[in-house]
């Protein structure tokens, strides 16, 4: 069941956004780090979207666990990016780059991803990009 998570992530480093929207439920619950819950695959769409926009990103070292059940999930990563549009309330953005340790958690449900919640270090990162 992990292949999920696998596929998940290998969408999210092609920028494919499709590809990730049909890894996931139809009532996905998007939980974003230091955010607001998102559900649906409409607005997980529209964080995408916000996020292509003011960020370009790719994961590196990723290493994917899930429980025996196949319905828990669990990812380590390293987040490689750059910063190409200021995002609100976040420092001024100028292409500066940062690389930080990230996880997700994943709720497993008929094949998918029916829960994501992501997190990093934000002033970790606020501290790379001179904020």
């Amino acid at each position: 069941m992990a292949q999920i998570i696998h596929d998940y992530f290998t969408a999210f480093n092609a920028g494919d956004t499709d590809a990730m929207l049909a890894c996931l439920t139809d009532d996905v619950a998007h939980h974003v780090n230091e955010g607001q819950v998102r559900t649906g695959k409409a607005q997980f769409a529209e964080f995408c979207a916000h996020m292509s926009r003011c960020y370009r990103e790719r994961l590196s070292g990723i290493v994917v666990f899930s429980n025996p059940e196949a319905t828990r999930g669990a990812a380590e990563f390293i987040v490689e990016g750059s910063y190409l549009a200021t995002d609100p309330g976040l420092p001024e953005a100028n292409g500066q780059t940062y690389r930080l340790p990230g996880g997700s958690f994943f709720d497993l449900r008929d094949g998918r991803i029916a829960r994501v919640t992501t997190y990093y270090n934000l002033a970790d990162w606020v501290r790379q990009v001179g904020g």
